[in-house]
């Protein structure tokens, strides 16, 4: 059953962020690392208005939950967290939506 993660990124107007890096470099690297180990799909958006203190959300789905332990176990890993480094400082927090 396909499992959905959120990855927040907290902030606001001030908070760095390199939205073009994100899109452009981060997303096309989480997809090319994490397709072999079950990724579905991965996208990002902007919260429009104040977004509640959120400055970034990525939903990764993944064919299901042995999957995403896979990904998120894989050496790739690593680079793609480097690569959040690189658009900011704020660390991300993920959360799992589970079907119902």
């Amino acid at each position: 059953m396909m499992i959905t993660m959120l990855v927040t990124y907290a902030g606001d107007a001030q908070t760095p962020f390199d939205r073009d890096h994100w899109i452009n470099v981060h997303f096309p690297l989480v997809r090319e690392s994490w397709a072999p180990y079950g990724l579905v799909s991965a996208d990002g958006f902007f919260p429009q208005g104040d977004g509640a203190g959120l400055i970034a959300v990525a939903v990764v789905n993944f064919r299901d939950e042995a999957a995403m332990e896979a990904a998120l176990k894989s050496p790739q890993t690593a680079r793609i967290m480097a690569d959040v480094d690189i658009v900011t400082a704020v660390k991300p927090q993920r959360s799992i939506v589970t079907p119902f």
